[in-house]
């Protein structure tokens, strides 16, 4: 089975060309090591190698569809993370903190310098809400900022339960203050962090939380409907997202993925998650 690569967490048109740079500068390193890297990045189902009867856990248990019998494409994140051939993928502590890393080895992480709401290894995510319900300006990452008024009687949209960025920083951020989305009058799960920002902008809710990368990405792909948002706060930091190999990856390979991808990279902070 050849190996496959995907780095989909920002992978949006606007930015396909610096996220292949990244790539190609990576896959090369890793050649040059040893390491058979695929020539390009996965983006569509059709792209992964089939898995005939689906992707299973080390019970037998069917955790994901074989990726031959998904939409062709679609590329579904749940069948990509667990994929026996993945060589290097992205994901988020969210899922791996609700199971993945049973299926995965953490190998670098990302960085988050030079982003409004970003330092190093840590992210903050924005709190956008329609510009002409608030003040004019949008609020810095190092403002003060009470997520219990924010959201009190508000409708919080959020692209997955088990998103770091978009749900559970601001759960976080809530019980810090002793509080609970309760405090929200609606909340509604969207798919995807532009999603959430449509609904926003288009008035079918009132509030978001996306991830400072993110912003910057919609921002500078979309700035007239962003110049309609505005952010109002933000949440803590929260630890940037991470990079993955396979288990199934045999462990020598795996170190060489680890030890060159941390040169472009950042290594690993944590090492729980080695």
């Amino acid at each position: 089975m050849k190996f496959v690569a995907s780095m989909p967490m920002y992978d949006q048109p606007q930015d396909l060309g610096a996220l292949d740079a990244t790539w190609i500068q990576l896959r090369d390193a890793l050649r040059q090591n040893g390491v058979p890297a695929p020539d390009a990045l996965v983006r569509r189902n059709a792209d992964l190698p089939p898995v005939p009867g689906g992707i299973r856990d080390a019970a037998g248990r069917l955790v994901a569809p074989d990726p031959a019998s998904l939409p062709p494409d679609e590329l579904d994140l749940s069948a990509l993370w667990r994929h026996p051939a993945l060589l290097f993928g992205e994901t988020c502590w969210g899922p791996l903190q609700h199971g993945l890393d049973e299926f995965v080895h953490v190998v670098a992480q990302n960085s988050y310098d030079g982003l409004t709401g970003g330092q190093g290894y840590f992210y903050r995510s924005a709190l956008v809400v329609l510009r002409g319900h608030h003040n004019a300006w949008d609020a810095l990452p190092t403002s003060s900022f009470n997520s219990v008024q924010a959201m009190t009687g508000q409708h919080f949209v959020f692209n997955d339960r088990v998103s770091q960025s978009g749900y559970l920083s601001v759960v976080r951020d809530l019980e810090v203050m002793g509080a609970s989305l309760d405090v929200c009058s609606r909340t509604t799960v969207t798919g995807s962090h532009l999603a959430s920002i449509m609904y926003v902008a288009n008035g079918s809710a009132d509030i978001a939380a996306i991830d400072c990368r993110t912003w910057a990405l919609f921002r500078r792909a979309d700035p007239v409907t962003a110049d309609r948002l505005r952010v109002i706060g933000w949440t803590m930091p929260s630890m940037g997202l991470p990079f993955v190999c396979s288990r199934h990856v045999h462990s020598a390979l795996r170190r060489t993925v680890a030890a060159v991808a941390r040169t472009i990279m950042l290594p690993i902070r944590y090492n729980y998650y080695v």
